[in-house]
């Protein structure tokens, strides 16, 4: 594995989220937008670190709020919807029209709220098949994802999508994970009861997770691994060279203090978008993903994702299910060559990895216009392969 590759997997996943920078789309309102006159600013993160050009000093004070809890984020993306609808990015201006979409909310077997989002094909299109979102770290099932599962709905698909807990609308701590696991359970469990959906019975079924989401997908696979007609895996979380790994005496340190101090946050951040859009146009959109989180990780979440993404690599052999691997040659926050490492390891008779020269780690989002396109139209391909036999 090449060093200076995995030098940079270090230095994102140990000082930074893990993140995949998209957001959010269309309303789930819970109540008027807050005006925010006269209201004590010990509610609000500092302004400057929060500044967004383009938008008036309202919306800058809706975006400052912290967002600890679901409540607020709802508020924030309630009031930013118009705004993020209207950005000059193909996937807003180039999403098909007559998809059909759904949003709702329901409590899963924990109590906690989950936020659930669906894009069907136009009323009177045959549905081919149906599949399934993880989002990556920080992140939402909505923005950028909107145009993404339009374009595939759009080919014949129902596509469905939930916040994690802890993430975008669903309720929990913001950027806390408790346990990974809880995550691949809490994902099985809800599109469990989707897949039972009339309209669904009998078709192929797919699930399709990026970065940290391709890490939850590939646990949801190794606990239910008939479950699914195939993965899709974007810029795929899945294992962490020993070159990079802290000492173990740091690593058991992190470990004791994760149980003692959980939600205490790591060192500080850096800014992702420049590691992760090719495009500096499209990297100027990421400020809009307003309720991503991008704040310095967890302890306790950190510790997570070094333990999925250790029993993923011991456990690589055991993904069988049809499996596509998409990953940018020059992603500089997931290492290109683990997802080779995935590929060859695999025991998946039907499996296919596409490495794309010079993409970098949001390859459907911050790259070219014709990148792009290119890649959603390979993942529907592939998707085609499997499914007009059916």
């Amino acid at each position: 594995m090449d060093r200076s590759l995995t030098h940079r997997f270090r230095s994102s996943f140990f000082t930074s989220p893990l993140t995949h920078l998209q957001n959010r789309h269309t309303p789930l309102t819970t109540g008027p937008v807050p005006a925010f006159q006269g209201r004590r600013t010990h509610s609000l993160t500092t302004m400057a670190a929060k500044k967004i050009g383009g938008v008036g000093q309202e919306l800058n004070l809706i975006a400052s709020q912290k967002l600890d809890y679901a409540a607020a984020r709802r508020r924030v993306r309630s009031a930013f919807m118009e705004v993020q609808q209207n950005l000059d990015h193909l996937l807003f201006k180039r999403a098909p029209d007559g998809i059909r979409t759904k949003e709702w909310i329901e409590r899963n077997s924990k109590g906690l709220e989950v936020f659930f989002r669906s894009w069907m094909p136009e009323s009177g299109v045959r549905i081919k098949g149906a599949v399934f979102f993880c989002h990556g770290y920080g992140d939402t099932c909505t923005f950028f994802f909107e145009g993404i599962a339009k374009h595939i709905a759009a080919s014949g698909y129902g596509v469905y999508a939930i916040d994690q807990t802890g993430f975008g609308l669903s309720e929990g701590l913001h950027g806390y994970i408790h346990s990974f696991d809880e995550l691949a359970d809490n994902v099985i469990e809800q599109y469990e009861k989707i897949k039972g959906r009339p309209e669904l019975r009998g078709l192929p079924c797919f699930i399709f997770g990026q970065s940290m989401g391709g890490a939850i997908t590939l646990k949801v696979h190794f606990r239910d691994p008939h479950g699914w007609d195939g993965l899709i895996l974007v810029a795929p979380m899945c294992k962490i060279s020993e070159d990079v790994l802290p000492p173990a005496a740091v690593l058991k340190a992190m470990t004791f203090l994760s149980k003692v101090f959980p939600t205490a946050k790591l060192a500080p951040q850096i800014d992702l978008a420049e590691l992760a859009f090719r495009e500096p146009s499209k990297k100027e959109m990421a400020v809009y993903n307003v309720i991503c989180y991008n704040d310095r990780m967890r302890l306790r979440t950190a510790v997570e994702l070094l333990n999925a993404t250790r029993d993923i690599e011991m456990n690589v052999e055991k993904v069988s299910a049809p499996l596509l691997i998409i990953h940018g040659a020059a992603d500089k926050v997931t290492d290109p060559m683990v997802s080779r490492f995935l590929y060859e390891k695999a025991s998946s008779k039907d499996k296919t990895l596409k490495l794309y020269e010079d993409g970098y780690h949001c390859i459907l989002e911050g790259e070219p216009d014709d990148r792009i396109l290119t890649v959603l139209n390979d993942i529907i391909a592939w998707l085609d392969a499997r499914c007009l036999d059916k």
